[in-house]
């Protein structure tokens, strides 16, 4: 299969998970629209090299020449992964997977017919469906609204984003311009994590948003996954960082009725002390939750967003 002009290429970042690569990759190559695959990987040492070269040589002698890989020679980190992997891209929308997460049949096709009603789009995102090792579903992430397909105006997107009505969600998640990726300049490969979030924040500068309301990719949730490494400490300081960032690209319509930055930061801890009680990490839930406790209007925007994701299941019936 020699398809010359892909609109789509699909970038797949991996480093050092072999098995799991092999279920995204093979997710990849039965997709109901062929796309450019593009594995990304970021200096691994158990067999993945030796795995692919064999897939290459298999997939040539059948006439397919949809995968690339390139390996760095380092580990550099998963934005560097995903940088590397996307100048090697062809295709004019970018769909990034993690290799640990797996895409549905029809992804690329649903993601292709819905952006190609809006050509002043730079990112789309859709629903996951969070699973186990074993891939029985666990749960799905928000919907966007009533509509099976929703364009958000890109004066409206960082609005949406600071409130948590626009959850992107994860790169799994997520397609994106590759000629916005080249004017936001790709991922921030300082960011050990929401290198996603701050991405999203700075392409959505250059256009409009869709979002796609149904589930389209599923999401492994394990011990072996990025964010469990992660210290929840540091995961709620990047978590301020990142709203920070949208709270300043805020359209100048929205400025009005944007709440104190002070009550989202106590918003913000209050969220993660809930996360931090569920971790079974009693003391660092306490650290977080002072002095975050006495701001009301914190806990009026953590009972919102609650309510609002009570809500949007509710209509996806979830």
């Amino acid at each position: 299969m020699l398809l010359e002009v892909m609109k789509f290429s699909l970038v797949i970042t991996t480093y050092n998970r072999l098995p799991q690569l092999q279920r995204a990759i093979a997710s990849a190559l039965s997709q109901t629209l062929p796309c450019e695959i593009i594995i990304a990987d970021d200096g691994s040492s158990d067999g993945t090299e030796a795995y692919i070269h064999n897939l290459l040589e298999q997939l040539h002698q059948a006439g397919d020449y949809r995968l690339i890989y390139h390996r760095n020679l380092v580990n550099q980190g998963h934005s560097a992964a995903v940088n590397a992997g996307t100048q090697f891209a062809t295709g004019e929308w970018i769909k990034t997977l993690d290799d640990d997460d797996y895409l549905e049949p029809d992804c690329i096709e649903k993601i292709s017919q819905a952006t190609s009603h809006y050509p002043q789009a730079v990112i789309c995102s859709c629903q996951a469906a969070q699973v186990n090792v074993e891939g029985k579903e666990l749960g799905r992430t928000c919907c966007f609204g009533a509509e099976s397909v929703i364009c958000v105006p890109q004066k409206e997107i960082h609005y949406g984003m600071l409130l948590e009505q626009l959850p992107f969600g994860t790169s799994s998640q997520v397609a994106f311009r590759k000629d916005a990726f080249v004017k936001a300049g790709g991922w921030d490969t300082q960011l050990t994590n929401c290198d996603e979030i701050d991405f999203w924040i700075r392409v959505a500068e250059f256009g409009d948003a869709v979002l796609i309301n149904e589930c389209l990719v599923n999401r492994t949730i394990w011990q072996g996954g990025h964010d469990y490494r992660i210290p929840l400490q540091k995961r709620l300081t990047t978590n301020i960082q990142m709203k920070q960032k949208i709270y300043d690209r805020v359209s100048p319509l929205y400025r009005s009725q944007l709440p104190q930055f002070t009550d989202i930061q106590a918003y913000m801890c209050l969220h993660w002390s809930f996360v931090a009680f569920k971790k079974s990490a009693p003391f660092t839930a306490l650290k977080f939750l002072f002095p975050a406790f006495f701001y009301v209007n914190a806990w009026k925007l953590l009972l919102n967003s609650m309510k609002q994701r009570q809500s949007q299941n509710h209509a996806s019936g979830v």
